[in-house]
């Protein structure tokens, strides 16, 4: 049987753990660990809308992501994003854990308001857009939860 680098079977999964509550100031947020794959997912609460979903007239909130790899998460330091945006790899991932997580909520029960979702990456080894997505989730939840109780 064929040994991984990192002395795993094939078969078996590299070990999985979220660290709820782990920054102070987001309405949620967890450390998600997945392997030696990190990543800090937070939701921040903004009482507003976007302009577009104002002017269209549809109800309701929106959720919005932004996706980062920090310049040291990979064994070359890449180059922190422009003033131009997220290269084509980043804006892909940010648009898919927002479409995910959309798709999952009710808008119209968050009200007039938008949740910031920003899943920032300490350190990759493969896997950084699934443990996002699912770090971006367990955050979600933490921010509903609260929001819900205010």
């Amino acid at each position: 049987m064929t040994i991984r680098s990192d002395q795993r079977r094939p078969d078996q999964l590299r070990p999985i753990s979220f660290q709820p509550h782990f920054q102070m100031h987001p309405a949620g947020s967890v450390l998600v660990t997945f392997g030696k794959t990190r990543v800090i997912c937070s939701v921040s609460v903004d009482p507003t809308v976007p302009r577009w979903k104002r002017s269209q007239g549809v109800p309701g909130g929106w959720i919005t992501c932004e996706y980062r790899m920090l310049p040291g998460a990979t064994d070359r330091r890449s180059a922190r994003d422009g003033s131009s945006g997220p290269g084509g790899r980043a804006h892909e991932i940010q648009r898919l854990i927002g479409r995910s997580l959309r798709a999952i909520v009710d808008l119209e029960k968050l009200g007039e308001r938008t949740l910031y979702i920003d899943c920032d990456v300490l350190d990759a080894d493969g896997g950084t857009r699934c443990a996002s997505i699912c770090g971006a989730t367990v955050a979600l939840e933490l921010a509903l939860r609260k929001l819900a109780n205010e």
